[in-house]
């Protein structure tokens, strides 16, 4: 390959891989576009960069998140990589859970109205409902529980 034709794919590359990003569409936009609900990411990725003809993909947060779902301990990492397509998303890398081990959470495949993790050997099927939210770090999807008791614990003690 000339070093023309090299230069031009790379550039079509990056035209590519900004397209998303330029139409204004952020990171959970893109789950939805490829099928999946937004609570498979946290609240609070600062950028996302997505490659939209080989669907590999990089999600950033600012710091490690880490947070509880159905007794299940989650750990997403600073940077988030994959492969997306319709109903799919292989190769992850950068998201853990908590099974007595830590173990990485490598695939996530929807079927139907079920979710299924895969850490490889093991898997698990969740019902979609339970991700129509992005969960918060620290306290994943009970952040209005973990308020409510703090104000009836507040309440008890103010007379």
């Amino acid at each position: 390959m000339s070093g023309s034709h090299f230069l031009l794919l790379l550039l079509l590359s990056f035209s590519l891989a900004a397209a998303a990003v330029a139409q204004g569409l952020s990171v959970y936009d893109v789950l939805q576009s490829y099928d999946f609900p937004i609570g498979l990411l946290p609240i609070g990725i600062t950028k996302y960069e997505i490659n939209p003809s080989t669907g590999r993909f990089s999600v950033h947060l600012n710091q490690i998140c880490t947070f509880s779902v159905q007794g299940y301990d989650l750990k997403y990492h600073t940077t988030i990589t994959g492969t997306v397509s319709k109903d799919r998303i292989t190769n992850i890398s950068g998201i853990q859970v908590k099974i007595l081990f830590w173990f990485n959470i490598v695939s996530v495949s929807r079927s139907d109205k079920e979710l299924d993790f895969s850490i490889g050997i093991l898997s698990a099927s969740f019902p979609i409902d339970s991700f129509l939210e992005s969960p918060q770090c620290g306290c994943g999807f009970d952040c209005m529980k973990i308020g409510e008791i703090a104000n009836s614990t507040s309440n008890v003690y103010s007379m």
